[in-house]
């Protein structure tokens, strides 16, 4: 990889999902492919997104509200995906007036879409809300440099 774009401590968030994130990739490579080549596109597509998620969450450790909600999410991935689409499928079944927002104030919807992209965010005050995008979004960007490091060193 590129040394200018890696940390040389191992104790740091990048050093570490970059650790986890190699290895899980190593073991998604490995694995035997799926009788349907369609059907293995969108696998390893999942697998890779779900390592990338696990890889930063658990770099970053348990002291922040996102990463323990990743991490649960895909500890308990088949209940999650029931309790998603149960909400949809209620949520797109009630009909909205469309003067629902007229008159609403301006920075009460902004922490609602807060709430609902930080995972975890939405048991969150507006305080601790904005301190985890902060750090979720410094960590998003960390995933993104180390992952185009990859894809650079594995293009050339």
């Amino acid at each position: 990889m590129n040394p200018q774009n890696l940390s040389l401590n191992p104790t740091s968030i990048r050093s570490k999902f970059t650790k986890t994130f190699l290895r899980a990739l190593t073991r998604i490579n490995n694995r035997r492919p799926p009788i349907s080549p369609s059907r293995e596109i969108y696998q390893r597509y999942r697998r890779v997104k779900i390592a990338a998620d696990a890889s930063m969450a658990s770099a970053v450790g348990s002291r922040r509200t996102w990463s323990r909600a990743i991490l649960w999410k895909i500890r308990n991935q088949r209940r999650y995906r029931a309790l998603v689409s149960r909400r949809i499928s209620t949520h797109a079944m009630t009909k909205r007036d469309p003067r629902e927002n007229y008159g609403r104030e301006v920075g009460h919807g902004s922490a609602d879409e807060l709430r609902r992209i930080v995972p975890g965010g939405e048991a969150m005050d507006f305080c601790s809300l904005l301190g985890e995008t902060a750090h979720y979004i410094k960590c998003l960007n960390t995933q993104v440099q180390v992952m185009r490091s990859i894809a650079d060193l594995y293009s050339t």
